[in-house]
């Protein structure tokens, strides 16, 4: 007895649409037709088609079943292979999945990573800080980060922070000189209770001056010039006094 192209795709559960994709390219030979010219499949092109839907159910695409041939022999490799594959392929949904589990139970932003982002929703830090963030995150490198996201998770309640975010940009140059008077203090204090930051661009993996750089533009570009004043005289006064931190 023989099959028709359709009782073949429901025995090997699956489509007639695919089963002619398969003759397409090469995996299936094509059956003898009978004198009506329909197409009659035997046992042979069961196993094969079985065996075809086995491996793409497993995950392997068209060109690897192709290049395993038409033997009915264990291939082991190709399966350890893939094994490796998937199991790299849990690893990271497991690690999307607790990264999603902190955005929703803590309402974290999504563009900062699951160990900086909680802190982040908890200040309610603003926009401009945020953006800032996310700029640290893309050019540091893992000791940098780590002495960044300690600061970051100890937030300060100085209130010169805030009344820095509120300064307007056309603040005069009494205004800016005070903040700067008082910024200077606040973020010595920063960087004696956070030492790595003085060193948090040495394994910056484009290099220190890259990640310079790089921090300089995001500040010119996020902050108005008045709060840029503030920040330059702020390390002035730092230099002045010794120190090596930077706003």
């Amino acid at each position: 007895m023989a099959w028709s192209t359709r009782e073949l795709a429901e025995l090997a559960g699956t489509s007639l649409r695919a089963v002619r994709h398969y003759h397409e390219v090469g995996l299936l030979d094509e059956p003898e037709r009978r004198a009506n010219g329909y197409k009659q499949y035997g046992v042979a092109h069961l196993v094969r088609l079985v065996r075809i839907k086995r491996l793409t159910d497993l995950g392997f695409s068209l060109q690897q079943i192709a290049a395993m041939g038409d033997g009915d022999d264990h291939p082991e490799e190709a399966l350890r292979t893939l094994d490796a594959e998937l199991a790299a392929t849990i690893e990271r949904l497991q690690r999307a999945r607790v990264e999603l589990g902190v955005i929703l139970r803590q309402s974290a932003p999504t563009d900062l990573p699951s160990d900086i982002a909680p802190a982040a929703a908890e200040t309610e830090m603003p926009d401009s800080d945020r953006s800032f963030v996310v700029v640290m995150t893309r050019v540091l490198g893992p000791e940098g980060m780590r002495a960044y996201g300690d600061m970051l998770r100890s937030p300060s309640t100085d209130p010169v922070a805030a009344e820095f975010e509120q300064l307007p940009a056309d603040a005069d140059e009494a205004t800016r000189a005070a903040v700067a008077e008082r910024m200077a203090p606040y973020v010595s204090g920063l960087y004696a209770e956070h030492p790595g930051l003085d060193t948090m661009t040495s394994d910056a993996p484009r290099g220190a001056g890259f990640a310079s750089q790089a921090v300089t533009t995001a500040l010119e570009d996020l902050y108005n010039p008045a709060q840029m004043d503030v920040l330059y005289r702020t390390q002035a006064l730092l230099a002045e006094q010794g120190e090596t931190g930077s706003p």
